[in-house]
C-alpha cells in the first residue's frame, strides 16, 4: 500500500498590510497609531477602518469599527484614506515572491495566501527553513512583515499564523496537531461564528478538543450536514486543498454617502461613478463581464442586490451604466434613504485585443476608450471623465 504523502501548508498573512505600507513609505508615521480606512471627519465620519497599525490596536482599535468610534478612542491617530492601487501593486510583489516558492499559491485576501510546499520545500532543506526564507524576502523585497504558519493543513496553518503575529512564524507538526488546537476556543474555527459559538457553549463545547470528544452522529443530529465539518474539524481534520486563482471573479466598487440621501439623482450619479472605476479596472486587468450586479444599503444597514446579464461581454463605462440606470429605475427604496451603493460585474472573460470580429461601431468604441486610458494615465483619473457626459479639463470623450 502507497504511503501517504506528508502534506506542509504555509498560511501567509501580511501584518497591518495598509497601515504598514503607509508608515514604510512616510517614515515619520513609523511608531504612531496609524488608521487607514474613511475619513474620521472629527469623530463625525461614517464609514468603517479597513485597517491599522498596532500602535492604534492598544488603544483597541481593530478593523470593520466604525470610523467615528475608531477616533473615539485614538483622536490623536493618523487617520489616512484607503489608497488600493498602491497596496494592490505591492499584493502582487508579495504573490509573486510566494510563486517563487511553490506553483500551488491561493490568494484569498489582498493581504493573504496559503501555499502547498508539499514538493517544493526541498529546496530549502526543510518546510521550516523554506518559510524563514520567505519571511526574509518579503522583508528585503517589500519592506514589510509577515506572519506565517505552518501545520499539515489549512486551518491549523491559517490559526498558527494568528498566534504568531506580528512578524513570527510557528510551526504545527502533524505529530503535535491535537496538541496545539485542543485547547484553543472553539470560535477559532473556520464557520464558528457568535452564534455558532454560543451554541456550542451551550453544549459545554468550549474548547476545540471538546468539540473532539463529540461523535459524528451527535454533532450531525444538531448541525445537520455542517455537524461533519465540525466533528472533522473538531478532531484536526481538513482535507481542503490549496487551489491556484488563476483569474478574478468579479470586478466592483462600492461608495457610503456621508449622509443617508433620499435624492435618487444623487444616488444615480454616484453609481454611474462607480460604472466608470470598475470599467476602468477591468480594461487594466484586460477582462470583459456579462452580469453586472448593483448593490444598496439603506437607512438601518438594510442591504439589496440585483443583477442584469448581458448579451455580450463588455468593459465599456456606457454599458455599465445602462445596465446600472436600468436596474436602479426598477429598485423601491420604500421611502427610506440611501446609505451606500455599489456596482460589481462578474461572469468575467479575457478581453480580446484584437477585437477581429467586432462590428465597426465597436472598434471604435475600443478605440475611444484605449484612448481615454492613455489620458488618464498620463495625466491621473481625474482629468476626464465619461460617467456625467462633463468636460474635466481639456478632455472629452466622444463614442
Amino acid at each position: 500500500m502507497k504511503e501517504e504523502k506528508e502534506r506542509y501548508i504555509v498560511h501567509v498573512d501580511m501584518d497591518a498590510f495598509f497601515a504598514a505600507v503607509e508608515q514604510r513609505d512616510n517614515p515619520e508615521y513609523c511608531g504612531r497609531p496609524v488608521v487607514v480606512g474613511a475619513d474620521p471627519k472629527g469623530g463625525g465620519g461614517r464609514g468603517v477602518v479597513s485597517t491599522c497599525s498596532y500602535e492604534a490596536r492598544r488603544y483597541g482599535v481593530h478593523s470593520a469599527m466604525p470610523i467615528s468610534q475608531a477616533y473615539r478612542k485614538c483622536p490623536h491617530a493618523v487617520f489616512l484614506p484607503v489608497d488600493m492601487e498602491k497596496y494592490s501593486l505591492v499584493s502582487e510583489k508579495v504573490l509573486s515572491i510566494l510563486n517563487s516558492f511553490s506553483p500551488l499559491v491561493q490568494q484569498v485576501s489582498i493581504d493573504e495566501a496559503f501555499l502547498d510546499i508539499s514538493s517544493s520545500y526541498k529546496l530549502h532543506s526543510t518546510p521550516y527553513l523554506a518559510c524563514l526564507a520567505m519571511k526574509k524576502r518579503i522583508k528585503e523585497e517589500t519592506g514589510l512583515t509577515a506572519s506565517v504558519g505552518l501545520a499539515p493543513n489549512k486551518m491549523a496553518a491559517k490559526i498558527a499564523s494568528d498566534f504568531c503575529k506580528p512578524d513570527g512564524l510557528l510551526e504545527v507538526t502533524a505529530s503535535g496537531l491535537r496538541e496545539f488546537l485542543d485547547p484553543l476556543d472553539v470560535g477559532l474555527l473556520w464557520g464558528v461564528g457568535e452564534k455558532t459559538r454560543l451554541s456550542f457553549n451551550a453544549l459545554g463545547i468550549r474548547t476545540i478538543g471538546d468539540l473532539g470528544r463529540k461523535t459524528r452522529q451527535e454533532l450531525t443530529g444538531l448541525f445537520g450536514r455542517n455537524g461533519v465539518w465540525f466533528w472533522e474539524a473538531g478532531r484536526g481534520v481538513d482535507d481542503s486543498e490549496v487551489v491556484p486563482e488563476r483569474e478574478a471573479k468579479s470586478v466592483g466598487n462600492e461608495s457610503t454617502f456621508e449622509e443617508d440621501t433620499g435624492d435618487r439623482k444623487i444616488a444615480e450619479g454616484e453609481l454611474f461613478r462607480l460604472c466608470e472605476l470598475v470599467s476602468d479596472r477591468m480594461r487594466e486587468k484586460g477582462v470583459k463581464g456579462r452580469t453586472v450586479t448593483l448593490k444598496i444599503r439603506l437607512e438601518g444597514f438594510l442591504t439589496y442586490t440585483r443583477s442584469k446579464t448581458l448579451t455580450e461581454p463588455t468593459n465599456f463605462t456606457e454599458d455599465l451604466i445602462r445596465a446600472a440606470r436600468y436596474l436602479f429605475g426598477g429598485f423601491s427604496c420604500r421611502g427610506k434613504k440611501i446609505r451606500l451603493v455599489g456596482v460589481k460585474v462578474s461572469n468575467l472573460s479575457e478581453a480580446d485585443e484584437l477585437l477581429l470580429f467586432e462590428p465597426e461601431g465597436g472598434q471604435k468604441r475600443e478605440k475611444a476608450h484605449r484612448a481615454v486610458d492613455r489620458i488618464k494615465k498620463k495625466f491621473g483619473r481625474e482629468c476626464i471623465s465619461q460617467a456625467s457626459g462633463a468636460v474635466l479639463g481639456k478632455f472629452r470623450l466622444s463614442t
